[in-house]
Parts: structure tokens; C-alpha cells; sequence
């Protein structure tokens, strides 16, 4: 782990040594886990906004798509000859 030193408001650092006490974890743990769901949330916010950004990107190409039946025919071949 790499030491951090960072700056909280009065609210902050109350409510996070009240939650210390409550949970029984040290203050670096909370921070540390709040940092995780950040980073989890932020990486959610980013695949949905992907998501989003590639959502019918296909639309107005159904004239040279294949249909499923037309991929598997592709795939069907006659091996006997």
C-alpha cells in the first residue's frame, strides 16, 4: 500500500470517526472502501455510457446483414464431394 495523506472537512472527519466507532474498522479502511466504490461506480457510469453511445449502431444496415438462418447456411457445407 502506498501512504496518502488527504485533506476532510470538520463534517467529514466527524462522521467518518463515528462510523469508525460503529463499524469497528479504521478510518483508512472506510476511506479505502469508499475509494473502491467510487472506482466501481465510475466504471458502471462508463460501460453505460458506452452502452448508450453503440445502441443501434446497426440500425440502417439490415439490407447487407444476414439473418441468423442466412449465417448458419453459411455454415452448412456439403463435405461429401
Amino acid at each position: 500500500m502506498i501512504r496518502t495523506q488527504i485533506y476532510l472537512t470538520d463534517q467529514q472527519r466527524s462522521v467518518l470517526s463515528t462510523l469508525s466507532s460503529q463499524t469497528g474498522k479504521r478510518q483508512s479502511e472506510l476511506i479505502r472502501e469508499a475509494v473502491d466504490a467510487l472506482i466501481v461506480s465510475l466504471d458502471q457510469t462508463k460501460r453505460k455510457y458506452i452502452l448508450d453511445r453503440v445502441a443501434g449502431m446497426w440500425k440502417y444496415r439490415k439490407k447487407d446483414l444476414l439473418t441468423a438462418d442466412g449465417l448458419r447456411r453459411t455454415w452448412d457445407r456439403d463435405f461429401s464431394s
